[in-house]
């Protein structure tokens, strides 16, 4: 439904500018997104989760671990920015946050994503002016590692469920997928924060999803909303392939933010705030007259 009324609400504005537009210039502030991505590998797996399981090793499922280099059971806010910057495997060096997911197998062997893979901050709300960057240290967890296929084809999160190759709107892992086609899987975090707690008890119920592109009165404080993509490189017969949390549908992830602040504020400002469609840089290629956040070592101009 979120994605569907942004949708709507993205042609509407295209509508409406291209019927007043009288110039190419005029084209070029045409609002059709208002996002920014980070690009980041896989660092480790281990059954660990440092949210639900707290100095706790070995208490989880298997995840797949992305950003900071440093994660462990044991990790805080002050153990992710203490790794510094370029400790990470993204591509932006002051993105120390930490990312993770049920790993993936086949045939009981671990199936890692190969490469960057994609992160989207986006708007979660039509005012996408009125989105701030997350606070430090806030965490949460998205999706649940216990659902049915019902409840995660219905969840807010959910977008096309897994596709591979011309095959989406799977609620599970499809029986099969063309030969050398990816599995992928995109969904989307909640962007409505209760403005007080940086965790909770479920690890859920400090952050909600809009409700009819607004955040409602318990959760007035929009936020960037994460949305993942991911691909697994697993195709032909998918009938061994599963999580380790269990089938497709108990699909979730984690987030830990630790970005730095003021790098975080600019991609929010510029790429969020001004609509643009902006890569870890900061920069839109459709605008190229708007220039970029970042500098081209993807850090505040001035930072070597």
């Amino acid at each position: 439904m979120l994605r569907k009324l942004s949708l709507l609400v993205a042609g509407a504005l295209v509508a409406a500018t291209l019927t007043t537009a009288g110039s190419a210039a005029q084209a070029d502030e045409l609002v059709t997104h208002h996002e920014f991505q980070t690009n980041c590998s896989v660092t480790k797996r281990a059954p660990d989760d440092p949210i639900i399981f707290p100095n706790l090793p070995g208490a989880s499922h298997d995840h797949s671990f992305v950003g900071n280099n440093t994660v462990s059971a044991s990790t805080t806010l002050n153990s992710l920015v203490a790794a510094g910057p370029y400790n990470t495997s993204c591509v932006n060096p002051d993105d120390l946050s930490a990312y993770w997911f049920p790993t993936v197998f086949k045939n009981n062997q671990a199936v890692l994503p190969i490469g960057k893979q994609v992160i989207y901050y986006k708007t979660g709300i039509l005012d996408y002016r009125a989105v701030r960057p997350f606070p430090p240290g806030l965490r949460y967890v998205v999706g649940n590692s216990t659902a049915t296929q019902e409840e995660f084809r219905t969840a807010p999160g959910a977008i096309e469920g897994w596709e591979c190759g011309n095959s989406s709107h799977n609620w599970d892992f499809p029986a099969n997928c063309m030969l050398g086609s990816q599995a992928n899987i995109r969904y989307q975090a909640p962007s409505c924060w209760n403005g007080r707690d940086l965790d909770s008890a479920d690890h859920k119920s400090h952050m909600a999803y809009p409700v009819n592109g607004a955040c409602p009165a318990s959760h007035p404080r929009p936020v960037p909303m994460l949305e993942f993509k991911i691909a697994f490189p697993v195709d032909g017969d998918m009938s061994t392939v599963r999580l380790a949390s269990g089938r497709g549908y108990t699909w979730h992830y984690d987030f830990f933010n630790a970005w730095d602040a003021p790098t975080l504020d600019a991609l929010v400002t510029h790429c969020i705030n001004g609509g643009l469609q902006c890569d870890p840089k900061g920069y839109d290629q459709y605008k190229p007259n708007r220039g970029q956040a970042l500098g081209n070592n993807y850090r505040l101009p001035g930072r070597p």
